[in-house]
């Protein structure tokens, strides 16, 4: 039934004279869909900041939108989100800068299915500043307003978050943002995803970079209204060391280690250990260390980040 009823869909938006340009939905031939356990992503982000929006726009007195915590986006996507509300935004922040290679370069997930999709707006910064976007293309028709439970669909959107169900990220691939000196493409520290407000009327739509009306479900005023926000994973990253990067200049030791591992360095600094998907292991505040107990973690790879007055640097290293 499902199948019949996006069928008809498509069938009137090309009737209505707008044709499929883009990728489709994941399984189709054609998509861009990512599945989370892809061997492309190499970690994921380990910060999230959010500011929410309203649960709906044109009625503030509902409040904002709750659902979820900030850290439920961090990390590999479990199906936990945090909900952005109309216009809400996330900030994602991550353990090494997102870099500009070959292909997309990182994705992000929302928790939709193709039944209901909800959509992002996202931008990239690389001092946590100055943000620039992704081109950004609806085709969905902008004459009548999507409902509470309806939907766009993948074919006609791109560089949109959340375009794909929420076992696949929505790629992006950062040579399409146009050249800034304000912009290190090779050096990506923030993510932003900004709730679409899928209204489309001139005083809440948010519209594409054609300056159409991004047609998305509205109202959607309930405690997880707007983006769920359930990940962003990176493609590329940058390598440690690269640009000034690795600029503490410390001794690890023994590598791999089982029970103990000894600091050596002349700095007081901070400490954080991550496991390779991003998730933070132990947090250390700033002091002088000359010891880390890691008896109590499971054999496997991991990332020490070390900073102390504006300067950090990180490390790989091998439990046993």
């Amino acid at each position: 039934m499902k199948k019949k009823v996006l069928f008809a869909a498509s069938f009137l938006l090309l009737m209505e004279g707008y044709s499929q340009s883009f990728p489709p939905a994941a399984g189709q031939l054609g998509t861009t869909a990512i599945h989370k356990t892809d061997v492309s992503f190499v970690s994921w982000a380990t910060g999230i900041e959010v500011t929410r929006g309203y649960k709906k726009i044109s009625d503030p007195s509902l409040g904002y939108a709750s659902t979820g915590l900030p850290a439920n986006a961090a990390g590999f996507p479990t199906g936990a989100v945090v909900s952005l509300g109309d216009r809400g935004e996330a900030v994602a922040t991550f353990l090494l800068p997102v870099t500009d290679g070959p292909g997309f370069d990182f994705a992000v997930f929302e928790n939709g299915n193709t039944g209901y999709l909800e959509l992002g707006i996202v931008q990239v910064s690389s001092d946590g500043v100055h943000y620039f976007g992704f081109p950004t293309y609806s085709q969905t028709q902008s004459s009548s307003q999507i409902g509470t439970f309806g939907t766009p669909q993948a074919a006609y959107l791109n560089n949109l978050g959340g375009k794909y169900d929420g076992t696949y990220g929505t790629p992006f691939d950062i040579s399409e943002i146009p050249d800034s000196p304000l912009l290190n493409k090779n050096s990506i520290t923030h993510i932003k995803i900004i709730d679409v407000v899928g209204s489309i009327d001139p005083q809440y739509a948010t519209y594409d970079s054609q300056g159409n009306a991004i047609n998305d479900s509205f109202p959607t005023p309930f405690d997880s209204g707007g983006f769920d926000l359930q990940a962003v994973g990176v493609i590329h990253e940058r390598s440690l060391g690269v640009d000034g990067f690795d600029k503490i200049f410390f001794t690890l030791y023994p590598n791999p280690a089982k029970d103990i591992l000894f600091l050596e360095m002349e700095e007081e600094a901070a400490l954080i250990l991550y496991d390779l998907p991003g998730r933070i292991v132990k947090r250390f505040p700033k002091g002088n260390y000359q010891k880390i107990i890691v008896s109590d973690l499971n054999p496997g790879t991991y990332l020490l980040e070390v900073s102390t007055d504006g300067k950090r640097a990180v490390k790989k290293i091998i439990i046993e």
